[in-house]
């Protein structure tokens, strides 16, 4: 008796194992919250990810000193990261804080660098030469296509 309960236990083990393996291959959800529409509105892979380009801005070269040249360029730098944003191209971008030479990092909803290469060419701060940056392909979350809909919702002011 008690070897028939060990061979029902190991079948019932083994097929339980063989379901689960059958049901990944057959690409069911193993998660329960997985939304379909969602996951294909931000292009999402079966692991909820998606290419992007990540661009470190570092120290430039150029020292500008004029304070309102220097401002100019600044007040070009965030309206073009305003308009990335709200063309959907630039999904993430801040400041690192003491971190020199790094300075900031954007993430673009692009998959090749010579994309992401043209976008960070128009920003004012790169072609003056206060930034050079580095680009790198980046496979994170899906999710953080959300971002700029949510920031838009908690943002109080406006960076000028």
């Amino acid at each position: 008796m008690r070897s028939l309960r060990i061979v029902l236990s190991a079948f019932i083990l083994i097929t339980g194992v063989f379901a689960a393996t059958a049901s990944a291959q057959n690409g069911a959800p193993s998660n329960p919250n997985y939304d379909e529409k969602l996951a294909k509105e931000l292009g999402a892979d079966d692991l909820g990810m998606r290419s992007y380009v990540f661009c470190v801005l570092k120290t430039g070269p150029a020292k500008i000193d004029d304070a309102a040249k220097r401002s100019e360029i600044f007040r070009g730098h965030f309206a073009n990261m305003g308009k990335l944003a709200e063309q959907g191209k630039l999904v993430l971008a801040g400041p690192f804080g003491e971190a020199e030479p790094w300075r900031g990092m954007y993430i673009f909803n692009v998959t090749t660098i010579e994309e992401a290469e043209e976008l960070v060419k128009t920003d004012p701060a790169v072609a003056a030469g206060i930034f050079v940056y580095e680009l790198k392909k980046l496979y994170g979350s899906a999710a953080l296509m959300k971002i700029n809909e949510i920031h838009s919702k908690i943002q109080k002011r406006k960076i000028e």
